[in-house]
């Protein structure tokens, strides 16, 4: 008689973790209790992740998938796996403590993936990498590089200019920013004279200038598709006071696409490291300043607190009554982020975003 295989529902519930790198991915697989059933590396690339899941498969009906990196070298399998409707957990590195007494491996650290997502502990739901928020996030990469490379070269403008011979640096050390890029970058110097110190300088500055002109050129490329994609995905993000267009592509890449994952406005403060730390012990209560979390979107939110601090009138009021009660100003702006923080919260989960076409 033919043997019927089982209906999914009905196969052992099992639980995988993978250890990923760039061109190798690591799984591992335990049963409900812990036990490990098995370990093996696979490529990582599209065919790998099929046959990661399908060796996984052979094990049991995979529950959950605990991945390292997801929004690094484990964003492609993270992918596949939401594909196949498997729910991924993003888990993170074993603390040094417990590699210090087991050791460390690919094996090992796959094991310890599969563990901490059946204990779901240390562990959180993955970003999806797959809508406009991603698209969002890709352009500000280049955005924010561009930035700071012609921050950077203004920089090294400046430097040159303190140690150019006199005549050159008379003229030029007055000089703003815009008038000083296009006079440097205008400039026609003897290439035949390049062992003077004058007209070396005279070449590095244009060419410093030029890339500056270039670079801004960029920015303001960028620029014209981040705030059309910005307003579409939360046009009510752009309307709150304060909130430009940097800021608001900063803070949607930090919530994600499924910003649900996010469980309350308290878990987006302390994502964006705007929520004190509990330091408290025995009779004493207090807390410490969160240096954690995302330092990007924390500028952002003070970007908005400077921005209120000078246009709005409530937040003016609240200035100078918490500074009344012997508050700092640093301490009064922690505040209006933390209160901030929660506000944004509130706007991103009701965004109303415009149909994609």
């Amino acid at each position: 008689m033919p043997t019927i295989a089982p209906h999914p529902a009905q196969l052992p519930e099992v639980t995988g973790g993978v250890d990923t790198h760039l061109d190798t991915h690591t799984a591992a697989v335990i049963d409900p209790v812990g036990r490990v059933l098995g370990s093996r590396q696979f490529p990582a690339d599209t065919a790998g992740y099929a046959a990661l899941l399908g060796w996984m498969r052979t094990f049991g009906r995979p529950a959950r998938v605990g991945v390292e990196g997801t929004g690094a070298y484990g964003a492609g399998l993270t992918r596949a796996l939401h594909q196949e409707q498997v729910d991924v957990i993003e888990v993170d590195r074993p603390h040094r403590k417990t590699r210090r007494f087991q050791g460390k491996s690919d094996p090992i650290d796959a094991i310890a993936a599969a563990k901490t997502a059946l204990a779901a502990e240390r562990t959180g739901t993955p970003k999806q990498r797959d809508g406009r928020v991603e698209a969002l996030r890709i352009l500000r990469v280049a955005r924010r590089s561009a930035v700071a490379q012609r921050a950077d070269t203004q920089r090294q403008i400046r430097a040159l200019i303190v140690t150019a011979p006199d005549p050159l640096r008379d003229r030029l050390r007055g000089l703003k920013i815009p008038h000083l890029i296009s006079t440097c970058a205008a400039w026609r110097p003897d290439r035949t004279d390049t062992a003077t110190p004058a007209t070396a300088t005279r070449l590095a500055l244009r060419s410093l200038a030029r890339r500056h002109q270039q670079l801004t050129t960029e920015i303001t490329d960028l620029d014209q598709l981040l705030q059309p994609l910005v307003a579409a995905i939360s046009p009510r993000l752009l309307a709150v006071p304060g909130v430009g267009t940097d800021v608001a592509g900063q803070l949607l890449v930090t919530a994600g696409e499924n910003h649900d994952r996010l469980t309350s406005e308290a878990a987006f403060a302390m994502l964006c490291g705007a929520a004190p730390i509990p330091a408290s012990s025995g009779k004493t209560t207090r807390h410490r300043l969160n240096r954690g979390g995302d330092r990007q979107a924390n500028a952002a939110l003070y970007r908005v607190v400077l921005t209120r601090l000078r246009w709005d009138n409530r937040t003016r009021a609240y200035l100078e009554r918490r500074t009344a009660e012997g508050k700092t100003k640093k301490e009064i702006i922690r505040c209006l982020k933390r209160y901030i923080a929660r506000e944004l919260y509130r706007t991103i989960i009701k965004n109303d975003p415009e149909p994609t076409t």
